[in-house]
């Protein structure tokens, strides 16, 4: 397999570290922030919260969690898991008006081997999908080609989130 240098990913890895080599919790320093835009938080909920994936797998790929710090699905409260729910079907309507994706992949990674980036904090994943969307590129160079800049997706969606709040 060829390596590719990505600098950017540095900034994920330096979040979640501190200089005493401890880890924090990705989604908890989000949380603690009330720099939304800045970190692509795009709606905050009483039990959960949508954010859009710093490394995505396509344009929109966005990220649903609860906001207590939790590594377990069967750990949620009937109302965070009712709430996360109407999380994920509400950012599904959104990328639908947005985006137009013909699919979606929706889902969670619970813990390190089942792929996991961030193992202590639930959350799921919501990835819209378009006919041909895997193309030569992660075939061949395993490359992931993502077509909009981050901030222009924020603002794409940002929109639809506010109007929510209000």
């Amino acid at each position: 397999m060829r390596k590719i240098w990505a600098p950017w990913r540095a900034e994920y890895l330096h979040c979640i570290g501190n200089k005493h080599g401890k880890r924090r919790c990705l989604f908890c320093v989000l949380l603690r922030s009330d720099q939304d835009q800045e970190n692509l938080i795009l709606y905050r909920a009483r039990l959960g919260f949508i954010v859009m994936n710093r490394f995505p797998y396509n344009s929109g790929h966005l990220m649903v969690a609860p906001c207590r710090h939790t590594a377990r699905l069967e750990a949620l409260t009937q109302a965070e898991a009712s709430e996360i729910f109407q999380l994920i079907q509400k950012s599904v309507t959104v990328l639908k008006k947005e985006f137009k994706p013909q699919g979606f992949n929706i889902g969670a990674n619970l813990g390190a081997v089942a792929g996991a980036g961030v193992t202590g904090h639930l959350h799921f994943h919501i990835v819209p999908r378009w006919q041909g969307d895997t193309n030569f590129m992660p075939l061949l160079s395993e490359t992931k080609v993502i077509s909009d800049h981050l901030k222009t997706t924020y603002e794409r969606l940002a929109k639809h989130f506010l109007r929510v709040r209000g």
